[in-house]
């Protein structure tokens, strides 16, 4: 019986780590007055509901606040094991952003559960050279880091902080500001892989509204830039992966997991 729970529970590990891909910062509103605390949860889950992740500070590499004039480090602010909301005083008016990252961590998937995860997120080099190889059946293992970014508005004074470029491996850039965008718009987005521009890479963009969640999967062009309409307001997130053959002993990939985080009125 022991080591049926046990069996159990490995599986059901995996297959957590298998679809709970999407990493994002969720803030209780987007929309404050200067002097306003943000408080925001570390989410994990897919269809953009997900769990809060119970945080491990060892993770964590940067958390970061952007404004206008400013980079606030407050990483050694954030309680261990905790899941409970991360206040953040936003001190100016302005446009702010939120950016964390995490260091590595690794997992090991069989054949057909690492070609799912593949086949899920779009992440056809890797499929088709597998494939190829005739590896298709092989279990990979695999180290993987998030890096995510949350838009949020202190005010009605508007600045370029939303567009930062923030030497992410993976960054998700929007053209426009989020806050002034409304229903009908084009909303176009840059995605960066190591400050160039990602061509042919699957690119989720995630609508949350009236307790509903809606995903477009668009491919990212040339000039890794994805354009998409505001089909409704309330909360949306945009979400790209980029793996890579890993150069370290024992792993096989690395992937790197980037989300943006906004609202729309």
């Amino acid at each position: 019986m022991r080591k049926k729970l046990s069996f159990l529970f490995t599986l059901s590990v995996v297959t957590f780590l298998v679809t709970a891909h999407e990493f994002w910062l969720e803030p209780d509103k987007f929309s404050f007055q200067a002097g306003d605390s943000l408080k925001f949860n570390f989410k994990v889950g897919e269809n953009f509901i997900g769990e809060s992740w119970k945080v491990k500070r060892d993770r964590i590499v940067k958390l970061d606040l952007h404004s206008a004039t400013q980079v606030v480090d407050f990483k050694n602010k954030v309680k261990e094991d905790s899941n409970r909301p991360v206040p953040l005083l936003l001190q100016k008016e302005g446009t702010h952003l939120v950016v964390m990252e995490t260091n590595q961590a690794f997992i090991k998937l069989d054949g057909e559960k690492f070609t799912e995860y593949l086949r899920e997120d779009g992440l056809d080099d890797i499929f088709f050279q597998r494939k190829r190889n005739q590896t298709s059946g092989d279990s990979a293992s695999e180290k993987y880091s998030r890096h995510t970014k949350l838009i949020v508005q202190a005010g009605s004074k508007r600045d370029d902080t939303f567009k930062k470029v923030c030497n992410l491996p993976i960054e998700i850039i929007p053209e426009k500001n989020p806050c002034d965008l409304k229903k009908g718009d084009v909303i176009r987005f840059k995605i960066l892989f190591q400050g160039k521009p990602l061509f042919g890479a699957k690119v989720k963009v995630w609508n949350r509204h009236n307790h509903s969640t809606s995903v477009q999967n668009i491919f990212s062009q040339q000039d890794g830039m994805i354009e998409t309409h505001v089909s409704n307001p309330g909360s949306w997130m945009v979400s790209v992966v980029k793996m890579v053959p890993s150069k370290e002993s024992g792993v096989d990939y690395q992937s790197y997991w980037g989300s943006l985080v906004f609202g729309i009125k």
